[in-house]
C-alpha cells in the first residue's frame, strides 16, 4: 500500500516537474499511469461486512422507521436500551441510556437531543431493518420532536403507569397524529408499587380514543414483556413508500459537527440511493458536495456501501462541509442533473426564539475561546439564534435566543461542562412587539434597544407582550393553589376539564415573561412535584410595558436594564438595590444605586465613602477651626465624585446576575 502510494507521488511529482520525452514532447507516460490509481483513491474500497449483507438482503417492505415519544422521565431511553439490547445492537448490562451522549443529559437524566439507533430484529425467520428515535420529552425541545417526525411512519406512545397522562404526552400526541403517524400505546412501569394501570388505560381511551386492548404494557426497567414491543412495531406501523430506481432524492433530518469530518447529515431517503463518490446538490443552497462517507448509526456510525430507499443514515462530505450554516433542516438533496426531475421535500418550520438572555465573558482575554465554543455547540443546536453585543460594564459579548429556559439552562451546562467556559448570563428577557405612531412595528429583545421612557409616549402608540396558552395537568387537591399562582401572574384562564375522578387540565393564557421566571419551580413547589406544563406561543397581546434601568451615580448600568410590566416595577426595583448594594465596593465617594423607569425613581440606596478623621489632629482648638476643615473635606469630596467613576468589577454582576 505505501509503495503504491510513494510511486502515485513521485510520477505525479515527475509530471509537474516537465518531463519530456525523446522526441522534445511533454510526457504524459507517468499521468496516464497515475490516473488509475488516482480513482481507485478517490473511491476507497471496502469490502462488504457481513452486517452490510444481511442488511442488503431486506427488502423496504421490510423497513420500519420509529419513534419513542412521552413526558419526561417516563422512561424513554431506558425503553430505547432494551430494544437494543434485545435486537443485539448493544450487549445486555452494558451502559445504560446508550442514546443519551451528553454529560449534561446523563446529569440531569433528561434528553435534550433527539438520537438515532437502526436495529435488525428476525420476525417469523424473517430480517427486518429498524430505525429507532428516541426523542425529548420536554417542551422546550420539541423542535428536535417534530423533526424526527418527519423521518418515521409510526410512534410509540409511551405513558408511565404510575403519573398517567401528562401535559406533554398530550402535546406529542397531537403533534404525531398531525402528521399521520401510528401510534401505538404503550404503558411502562407496570411493576411499581404504585402503578394504576387500569386508569391508565382509560385515560389513554378518554383522551386519545386509543383503544385500551391494543396497549403493551412493559417495564423497561427490567424488561418485563419488552419482547411483545417489537412484533407490535413490525405489524402495526407501515413501512415506508419510496422507489429505489428513481433519482435520488434525500431529506436532512438532523445534523452535527465532528471535529474531523466537518458537517455530518442525518438523512431520510425517499428515493434512489446515495453513495461515496456520488456528487450531489441542495435545493436550498444550490451547493454542491461529493459524498465521502454513508452509514447507519449501529449504535455509532457504522460505514456502508450504500444508503438506499427507505432508510435513515448519516452522510459526511469530502471535502467536508465546514459552515453548519449550509446544512438547513428541511433541505432536500439530489444528486447533481437530477435537479429538474425531483420535487422538493416542503421543509420544516424554524423554531422561534422565546427566551432571549446576553451572555460576556468574565475575562475578555477569554472572548475567542468562548465564541468557538458556542459555535460548537450551535452547530448541534441548530434553535439557538445568535448576535453580538456589546456592554459599557460588561465588554464583548452576544444576546442568545433560546426556545425556553429549560433550553437555556442545558446550553449554559453545556458551555461550563464540554468547554470550561467562565461566562456570566444576564436573567432571561422575551421579545416585545412595538407597534410605532407612524404605523410601522418592530420586535425588540434586547431591552437597551426599548424606546425610552421619556419620549416613548412621543413616539410609541401601542407595546405588546407574548403570551403563552399553557396545559397545566394536576391532581384536583391542588387544584386551587394553582389557579392562585397563575391569577397572581396575570393568567386568563381559558379551559378547566376534569378528565378523570382525580385528575384536572387546566389552561390559562399566561404573559411568557412571568413563565420564563421561574413559574415551573413554582408550580412544582406547589403542587410536591405532582403538576406538569406544557405550552405554546398565543400570539401578542396589548400591554402596559415599561422599561426598568439600574442608575449608579445617575448613570444606568446597561447590562442589568429589564423590560416588564408595570405591575413587576416595584418589586423587582427595590429587590435590585438591596441586592446590588451587597456587591459594590465602598468608594472615596459616595455611591447612590437607583432603580428607575425614565424619570421616575422606584427606589434608592446609599454606599457611604471611606471618611478620613480631620480632626484627629485638633487637641482643644475653637469651633470655627474644625467647621472650616470639615467644609474643607465636604468641597474635596463633592470634586471628587464630580471626576471620580465607581469601578464596579466582573465579580459584582456576577455575584448580582447569579439566581
Amino acid at each position: 500500500m505505501r509503495q503504491c502510494v510513494r510511486t502515485a507521488s513521485s510520477l505525479l511529482q515527475s509530471w509537474r516537474a516537465g518531463a519530456v520525452c525523446r522526441n522534445g514532447r511533454p510526457c504524459t507516460r507517468g499521468l496516464e499511469r497515475f490516473s488509475p490509481v488516482v480513482r481507485s483513491y478517490a473511491q476507497a474500497f471496502r469490502p462488504q461486512s457481513g452486517l452490510e449483507k444481511r442488511i442488503a438482503d431486506i427488502p423496504i417492505e421490510r423497513y420500519r422507521n420509529f419513534c419513542i415519544v412521552a413526558h419526561v422521565d417516563h422512561g424513554k431511553s431506558t425503553l430505547s436500551d432494551r430494544l437494543l439490547e434485545l435486537t443485539g445492537t448493544i450487549q445486555p448490562g452494558g451502559n445504560k441510556q446508550i442514546l443519551d451522549k451528553l454529560d449534561v443529559e446523563r446529569e440531569r437524566g433528561i434528553t435534550v437531543k433527539a438520537q438515532t439507533c437502526s436495529m435488525i430484529y428476525n420476525h417469523k425467520g424473517e430480517d427486518y431493518l429498524l430505525h429507532l428515535v428516541d426523542t425529548p420529552g420536554h417542551v422546550d425541545f420539541r423542535a428536535e420532536v417534530s423533526r424526527s417526525y418527519a423521518s418515521c411512519g409510526g410512534a410509540l406512545l409511551l405513558v408511565d403507569a404510575s403519573q398517567g397522562v401528562q401535559a406533554q404526552t398530550v402535546a406529542n400526541f397531537y403533534l404525531a397524529f398531525a402528521q399521520g403517524l401510528t401510534l401505538v400505546p404503550v404503558i411502562n412501569k407496570i411493576d411499581l408499587p404504585h402503578a394504576d394501570t387500569p386508569r391508565v388505560l382509560e385515560q389513554m381511551h378518554d383522551t386519545f380514543e386509543l383503544d385500551p386492548d391494543t396497549a403493551v404494557l412493559v417495564s423497561a426497567k427490567t424488561g418485563l414483556n419488552v419482547e411483545a414491543l417489537l412484533p407490535s412495531v413490525v405489524e402495526r406501523i407501515p413501512a415506508p413508500v419510496g422507489d429505489g430506481a428513481k433519482p435520488l432524492r434525500l431529506l436532512l433530518v438532523d445534523s452535527w459537527y465532528d471535529n474531523y469530518k466537518g458537517v455530518v447529515l442525518l438523512v431520510r431517503i425517499f428515493d434512489g440511493q446515495v453513495r461515496p463518490g456520488d456528487t450531489i446538490r441542495s435545493f436550498a443552497t444550490g451547493l454542491k458536495y461529493i459524498v465521502g462517507e454513508v452509514g447507519i448509526m449501529y449504535p455509532d456510525q457504522t460505514p456502508q456501501t450504500v444508503l438506499k430507499a427507505g432508510q435513515v443514515g448519516y452522510i459526511h462530505f469530502n471535502p467536508g462541509m465546514k459552515r453548519s450554516q449550509e446544512a438547513k433542516v428541511g433541505d432536500t438533496y439530489t444528486t447533481v442533473g437530477s435537479e429538474k426531475l425531483v420535487e422538493p421535500y416542503p421543509g420544516f418550520e424554524e423554531p422561534k426564539s422565546m427566551v432571549f438572555v446576553a451572555a460576556f465573558p468574565v475575562d475578555q482575554s477569554h472572548y475567542e475561546h468562548l465564541e468557538d465554543s458556542i459555535n460548537q455547540i450551535i452547530l448541534n443546536d441548530r434553535s439557538v439564534t445568535i448576535q453580538k453585543e456589546s456592554s459599557d460594564a460588561l465588554g464583548a459579548g452576544w444576546r442568545l435566543g433560546f426556545l425556553g429556559t429549560l433550553h437555556c439552562s442545558v446550553f449554559e451546562d453545556r458551555l461550563r461542562q464540554e468547554h470550561g467556559a467562565n461566562i456570566i448570563i444576564t436573567p432571561p428577557s422575551v421579545p416585545f412587539k412595538v407597534i410605532y405612531r407612524d404605523g410601522t412595528e418592530s420586535i425588540i429583545s434586547n431591552p437597551n434597544e426599548f424606546p425610552d421612557q421619556d419620549t416613548a409616549h412621543l413616539k410609541v402608540s401601542e407595546v405588546h407582550e407574548p403570551y403563552v396558552l399553557t396545559t397545566i395537568t394536576m391532581p384536583e387537591e391542588y387544584l386551587g393553589k394553582v389557579i392562585e399562582l397563575c391569577e397572581a401572574n396575570r393568567g386568563v384562564q381559558k379551559e378547566l376539564t376534569f378528565f378523570t375522578a382525580t385528575q384536572v387540565i387546566l389552561k390559562y393564557d399566561l404573559p411568557l415573561s412571568h413563565l420564563v421566571d421561574d413559574f415551573f419551580g413554582k408550580l412544582k413547589g406547589l403542587t410536591k412535584g405532582y403538576a406538569s406544563l406544557d405550552y405554546e406561543d398565543a400570539g401578542f397581546h396589548k400591554s402596559s410595558i415599561v422599561k426598568l434601568n439600574l442608575l449608579v451615580n445617575g448613570i444606568p448600568v446597561d447590562a442589568v436594564s429589564r423590560v416588564m410590566h408595570t405591575s413587576q416595577v416595584e418589586r423587582v426595583g427595590r429587590t435590585w438595590v438591596e441586592k446590588f448594594k451587597q456587591h459594590v465596593d465602598r468608594q472615596m465617594f459616595e455611591v447612590i444605586i437607583q432603580s428607575a423607569v425614565g424619570r421616575r425613581i422606584v427606589a434608592r440606596a446609599t454606599i457611604k465613602p471611606f471618611r478620613k478623621d480631620v480632626l484627629a489632629k485638633l487637641h482643644a482648638s475653637d469651633i470655627s477651626r474644625r467647621r472650616k476643615l470639615l467644609e474643607k473635606q465636604k468641597e474635596g469630596r463633592k470634586k471628587l465624585r464630580a471626576v471620580g467613576s465607581v469601578v464596579i468589577d466582573h465579580e459584582a454582576f456576577q455575584n448580582f446576575l447569579a439566581k
